[in-house]
C-alpha cells in the first residue's frame, strides 16, 4: 500500500539549460503492477505521496524544460484528465496512441513532429530519481557533445539501482561510450530510463511498434551512444512490492 509523505523539495540548478522539450513515457500496460493496474494506469500509481507521472513532469519542470510530450494508450481517459487537472508553467502535450501500442521507439516516431527540440530528453515514467550534488537532467545537457553524441543515457551502477535485480545493461569505456551486455554475463551500469536523443536517430525506422533498443544499436554501432553515471538516487517502481520499498528509502531523504 502506498503511503502519502511529503513531497521531496526540488531546488532548481542554476547549470546548464536542458533541452526545451521532453518525451515522457506513458503509454505502457503496467503488467507488473498489477492488480493495480487494473483501474489505473502505471503512471498514475501513488509513491511517497505523489504519482510516478508527477513525480517525472516536477523533475521536468524544476530542472528547467518547457514542453512534456507524454504519450498516451492504456486507460487514456484518465491519463488526459490528470494533465488537465496538473496546474503547472509546463506545457502538456499528448502523443495519443489509444489505437496501437507502439513500445518505446514506435512512439517517439508517432511523437517525433510533437517533439521541437534537438536534442530531447527522454523519460520513462515508472521510473524515479532524486538529484545527487548537481541536477541529473541539467548535468546530461553539460555533458552532451553533439558532434559526437546521438544518445546519452543516464545510467547507474548495479549496486545503486533500488529494486532492479537484473543482470544489468551496459558496459562504458574510459571515454563514456557504452557497449551491451553480453548474453549470458552481466554488466556493471543499469540504465535508468533517462537519456538524451538527438533526432537524428528517428529515421529509417519500422512501422509500428519497435524498441527504442534499436536507435541505441545504429549509434553503439557508430560510437555515438554514451553514458553518464547519475549521482543521486534512482528506483525503478514497476511492481506493487517497489513502492514500499521505494518510499522506505525516500522517508530519509
Amino acid at each position: 500500500m502506498s503511503v502519502a509523505r511529503k513531497p521531496l523539495a526540488l531546488t532548481p540548478d542554476p547549470g546548464c539549460a536542458p533541452p526545451r522539450t521532453a518525451m515522457v513515457m506513458a503509454a505502457g500496460l503496467g503488467k507488473r503492477m498489477r492488480p493495480l493496474t487494473a483501474t489505473r494506469p502505471k503512471p498514475l500509481i501513488d509513491v511517497a505521496g505523489k504519482t510516478l507521472l508527477d513525480h517525472n513532469l516536477d523533475r521536468l519542470k524544476a530542472a528547467g524544460v518547457e514542453k512534456a510530450v507524454v504519450n498516451v494508450h492504456y486507460l487514456a481517459d484518465a491519463l488526459e484528465a490528470h494533465l488537465r487537472r496538473r496546474v503547472s508553467g509546463l506545457e502538456i502535450v499528448v502523443s495519443d496512441e489509444r489505437a496501437q501500442l507502439l513500445e518505446t521507439g514506435g512512439g517517439l516516431m508517432h511523437a517525433k513532429d510533437l517533439i521541437d527540440a534537438d536534442p530531447f530528453l527522454c523519460v520513462n515514467s515508472d521510473n524515479l530519481w532524486v538529484d545527487g550534488p548537481i541536477n541529473a537532467l541539467r548535468l546530461l545537457a553539460r555533458r552532451w557533445d553533439d558532434a559526437e553524441m546521438d544518445a546519452l543515457l543516464l545510467v547507474v551502477p548495479q549496486a545503486r539501482a533500488h529494486n532492479n535485480s537484473g543482470p544489468g545493461d551496459f558496459h562504458m569505456d574510459a571515454l563514456g561510450r557504452l557497449s551491451r551486455r553480453k548474453p549470458g554475463k552481466v554488466a556493471p551500469f543499469v540504465y535508468t530510463g533517462i537519456q538524451m536523443m538527438s533526432k537524428r536517430l528517428l529515421t529509417d525506422a519500422p512501422q509500428g511498434p519497435f524498441s527504442t533498443n534499436l536507435f541505441w544499436d545504429r549509434a553503439i554501432a557508430q560510437g555515438r551512444c554514451f553514458g553518464l553515471v547519475h549521482q543521486g538516487l534512482w528506483f525503478d517502481v514497476g511492481s506493487p512490492e517497489a513502492i514500499a520499498a521505494t518510499e522506505a528509502v525516500l522517508a530519509h531523504v
